[in-house]
This record gives C-alpha cells, sequence and structure tokens, in this order.
C-alpha cells in the first residue's frame, strides 16, 4: 500500500452538517477501494481563491493522508470528480 496526500477545494456555501456529510463521502471513497484515512481535517477556512472555479471565488480546504494500492487512485479520484461540492482536488504520492 502506498502513502497518499489529497487536497480538496471545497465548495465554501455549503453548511457545517453539509460539509461534515461531504467529508465522511470523501473518507468513504478511499475505504470502498480498499483503502484506509489515517488523518483529515481542515486546511483552511473559507480561503480567497486566485481565480474562480464554477463561478466560486473563495474555497474551504481540506488535507487528507490516507494509504491505497496504487491501481485504486484513478477510482478514488474520479469518484471526487463526480462530487459537485468538490471543486478542485489534488493527490500526491508521499515517499
Amino acid at each position: 500500500m502506498n502513502r497518499y496526500e489529497a487536497l480538496f477545494i471545497v465548495n465554501p456555501e455549503l453548511s457545517e452538517e453539509e460539509r461534515k456529510s461531504l467529508f465522511v463521502h470523501l473518507h468513504d471513497a478511499v475505504t470502498k477501494y480498499h483503502g484506509t484515512v489515517s488523518q483529515g481535517a481542515v486546511w483552511a477556512e473559507k480561503k480567497k481563491l486566485y481565480f474562480p472555479i464554477n463561478k466560486h471565488n473563495d474555497g474551504v480546504y481540506y488535507l487528507m493522508n490516507f494509504q491505497s494500492p496504487g491501481e485504486a487512485i484513478k477510482d478514488i479520484n474520479h469518484a471526487y470528480t463526480l462530487n459537485e461540492n468538490v471543486l478542485r482536488v489534488l493527490i500526491s504520492r508521499l515517499e
């Protein structure tokens, strides 16, 4: 299993309940493909974006560390891009 770090820019207009539900969904996508989440937390609350994304000028940054098989990353990333509340996602492999 490889170690990964994922950084999400999330819709800033979500309520606290919707945001918690989204974070659970992000964690579930990893466990669905036989991975484990070691850590996940909000990195920055409602930070101004350099350029608008989907007509949003602000975003909430969420950072998550997880372990997963290498072949599952494509499926995990696809699950994240299907969610309309995730504006951007970047998954990086850790050494």
